[in-house]
C-alpha cells in the first residue's frame, strides 16, 4: 500500500488482484468502515460480492451513523457530522455509490450539487444572556501567551505529546479565548483529552481556521446520516450480493501466531441466541471494527432521563479478548476504561407547532422551514453552565418528518453540573427538562418555558458512555495498526485502528480511510490510497491561519523603526512580500 495524490492515481482503475477469486471476506460490525471496505473490495479488488459477509450485533447497519424514528419516543440523532471538501477517501467511495434521490447521479454528485446551490454559513455562532448575540464575530481573542502555546503545539513532535492532556500544554489564557470555545464545541474536546490528538487536528484542519467562527468551510448532507450515507451504501452492497447477518454478536477470533506470522483461524459468534462460527483459512479475510463510540448508548424520552450504562460492553469486551492474544493488537483500556471522562449526552428535540421555530429563526436569522441551511452548524450558548450547543440542519431532516415539524440536535460538554434554568445536571434531566434548559438559552420568556416544553416539543435524550473515548491521552502502540505486522488475512478497522497517515479520528473520513488501507493491503490492490490533504505544508494556508489567529494584527518587527523599514524594503517586491500581504500579516 502507498499514498498518492493527483488525477492520474485518482481516476485510474486498478487491475484485478491475483487470486482474488479464491478469497472470502468476513466483517465484524456493519458500521461505515466495514461497509466501505466491502465496497472497495468489490469496486477496486473486483471481488464477487457474494463472497462477502458482514456480521452485526444490531438489527440494522450504520454503527454510529444513525437517524431513527423510535416508536412512542420520536426522532433520534445521537451525533452530528460535519463534512470537509478534502475527505479524499470518503468522496472516492461515494463517487461510485448511486444516489437514491436522483436518477443517474452518485451520492457525491447529489452532495456536491446540494452544497453548491445552498452554501453553508452560520449567521450567529454563539449567544449569551438568553439568546442574545455573543458578539464573538470572527475574533479568536488569543493572547500572546496563548498564541505561543498554540505554535508550540503545532511544532512539537508527536512523541513529545504522548500521554499528555490538553491542560498540560495550555494555560488559562488559552482556555478563556474564543478559539477554545469554537474548537471544543465544534470537535467535542475537553481539557483532559489528548494533546497529541489536538495537534493532529490543528495540522489536519489548518485550512479551516478561518471558517471556525461561521462554519463557512463545512458541508452537510441533505438528511440525517442514516438516510444520506448509510442507506445508499447498504442498498448498493445488497445489489452486489453482499450478505448482512444481523443479530449476530461476534464474541472472539482465534489466531495462529508465530514470531513472524499472524493468521486468523476462526470467528466465534452468538446469533439469535445460538452459538456459531466459521473456520478461516489463509484466503478467508476477517476485518474487525474494534471499540465503539456509541456502545451502551441509552435513550430516555420526554419524561424519562437517559441512563449511564457502565455494564458489559460487547464491542469493548471483544477488543479486550483480542488484545490479550498479542501485544500488537492494542490496549483497549487506555480508551474504554474512563467512562467519566469519555461520556457526554445529546438530545433530539422535535417541535410540534410554530411557536418554538419562531425563536429558532430569530437566532439563525433564517426560516427553519423550506429545505435550506438553517443555523449552518452549532449555536453555542457561551454562558451556559452545561456549555450547551444546538443545531438545526436542513429540514426535513428525516424523509418521513411532517412538514410542520423541526428536528433539533442539542448537546452539552459539561453535563454533570446544574443547569441555569433547570437546577439539575443534564444527565439527571428528562427530555422535557432538557428542552426547558434549551428554551431558556434561546430567549424564551421564563413564564412560557414550562408550557412550550410540555406541549410544543418532544425530546429524546441519549447518554453515550464512550463517545469521546478515542480522545483519551495515548501513546504509540495503544491502537493496533490497521494491518498489524505479520498479519496475512486480517485487519482492524475504524476509529481505534492506527493508520500511518496524518488523518484524525472522530471523522467519517477516518473510518473510510482505515477501510481503504485495509482492503488495499489485504488484496494487494495496485492503486494509491489518497494522501491526507496537505494544507499543513502549504505556506499560504499557514500564513492565512497565522493572520487569523492574531485577529488580523500585523507582524511586529522588534527593534528600531529604521531596521523595520529596511527589512520591509528588502521583501516588499518579492514573492515573500506578496504572500505576507495576501495573508494580512503586512500591509
Amino acid at each position: 500500500m502507498y499514498y498518492s495524490s493527483g488525477t492520474m492515481e485518482a481516476f485510474a482503475r486498478p487491475r484485478k488482484p491475483e487470486g482474488v477469486e479464491n478469497k472470502t471476506a468476513w466483517f465484524v460490525g456493519a458500521g461505515l468502515a466495514s461497509m466501505a471496505s466491502a465496497a472497495f473490495m468489490i469496486r477496486d479488488g473486483q471481488m464477487d460480492g457474494s463472497k462477502i459477509t458482514i456480521l452485526e450485533r444490531l438489527k440494522l447497519p450504520g454503527g454510529a451513523l444513525d437517524g431513527i424514528d423510535e416508536p412512542k419516543k420520536g426522532f433520534v440523532i445521537r451525533g452530528g457530522r460535519e463534512v470537509d471538501d478534502h475527505y479524499e477517501c470518503l468522496w472516492d467511495l461515494y463517487r461510485s455509490i448511486p444516489s437514491i434521490e436522483i436518477d443517474g447521479a452518485s451520492v457525491l454528485d447529489e452532495f456536491y450539487w446540494l452544497n453548491k446551490d445552498d452554501p453553508n454559513v452560520s449567521l450567529q455562532r454563539a449567544t449569551v444572556e438568553q439568546g442574545q448575540d455573543a458578539g464573538t464575530g470572527t475574533l479568536f481573542t488569543l493572547s500572546k501567551q496563548a498564541q505561543k502555546e498554540l505554535i508550540g503545539l503545532f511544532l512539537a513532535t508527536r512523541e513529545s505529546l504522548e500521554n499528555k492532556r490538553i491542560n498540560e500544554v495550555f494555560g488559562e489564557e488559552f482556555f478563556a479565548s474564543n478559539f477554545w470555545m469554537y474548537w471544543r464545541t465544534m470537535f467535542a474536546f475537553e481539557e483532559w483529552h489528548s494533546a497529541l490528538e489536538m495537534k493532529l487536528y490543528v495540522h489536519r484542519f489548518i485550512h479551516h481556521i478561518g471558517g471556525m467562527p461561521d462554519f463557512a468551510n463545512v458541508r452537510f448532507f441533505k438528511y440525517n446520516q442514516y438516510e444520506s450515507m448509510v442507506l445508499p451504501l447498504y442498498r448498493w452492497l445488497l445489489d452486489q450480493g453482499v450478505t448482512f447477518q444481523f443479530d449476530t454478536e461476534v464474541t472472539d477470533i482465534d489466531f495462529a501466531i508465530t514470531s513472524d506470522r499472524k493468521q486468523a483461524t476462526a470467528i466465534h459468534w452468538i446469533r439469535e441466541g445460538v452459538v456459531g462460527g466459521v473456520e478461516l483459512g489463509e484466503n478467508d479475510l476477517v476485518l474487525a471494527t474494534i471499540g465503539s463510540l456509541t456502545e451502551n448508548s441509552d435513550n430516555g424520552d420526554q419524561h424519562t432521563a437517559a441512563k449511564l450504562d457502565e455494564g458489559p460492553a460487547p464491542a469493548w469486551d471483544l477488543w479486550r479478548r483480542l488484545a490479550a492474544k498479542d501485544p500488537s493488537f492494542g490496549h483497549p483500556d487506555v480508551f474504554g476504561a474512563h467512562i467519566q471522562e469519555s461520556k457526554w449526552q445529546s438530545a433530539t428535540v422535535t417541535t410540534l407547532d410554530t411557536r418554538i421555530p419562531a425563536y429558532i429563526e430569530k437566532i439563525a436569522k433564517r426560516s427553519p422551514f423550506g429545505g435550506k441551511t438553517v443555523t449552518g452548524g452549532i449555536v453555542t450558548a457561551k454562558d451556559s453552565a452545561w456549555l450547551l450547543s444546538w443545531t438545526v440542519n436542513r429540514q426535513p431532516h428525516f424523509k418521513k418528518q411532517p412538514e410542520d415539524q423541526i428536528v433539533v440536535w442539542v448537546y452539552s460538554l459539561l453535563g454533570d453540573v446544574p443547569g441555569d434554568y433547570v437546577k439539575k445536571s443534564m444527565q439527571e434531566c428528562t427530555g422535557e427538562e432538557i428542552t426547558q434548559e434549551w428554551l431558556y438559552h434561546m430567549g424564551v420568556p421564563v413564564a412560557d418555558i414550562p408550557e412550550l416544553a410540555a406541549n410544543s416539543a418532544t425530546c429524546v435524550p441519549v447518554m453515550m458512555p464512550y463517545v469521546t473515548a478515542f480522545f483519551m491521552p495515548r501513546q504509540a502502540g495503544d491502537r493496533p495498526d490497521v494491518v498489524p505486522g505479520g498479519a496475512v488475512n486480517f485487519a482492524f478497522l475504524g476509529q481505534f485502528a492506527e493508520t500511518p497517515s496524518r488523518d484524525t479520528i472522530f471523522t467519517i473520513e477516518y473510518s473510510v480511510r482505515t477501510a481503504m488501507e485495509a482492503t488495499y493491503q489485504l488484496l494487494g490492490i495496485d492503486r494509491g490510497v489518497p494522501e491526507v490533504f496537505n494544507s499543513t505544508y502549504d505556506v499560504r494556508a499557514l500564513l492565512a491561519a497565522a493572520s487569523l489567529l492574531r485577529d488580523g494584527k500585523e507582524i511586529e518587527v522588534p527593534g528600531p523603526a529604521m531596521v523595520r523599514d529596511l527589512l520591509m524594503k528588502q521583501i516588499k517586491n518579492t514573492e515573500i512580500g506578496e504572500l505576507l500581504k495576501e495573508s494580512g500579516l503586512l500591509s
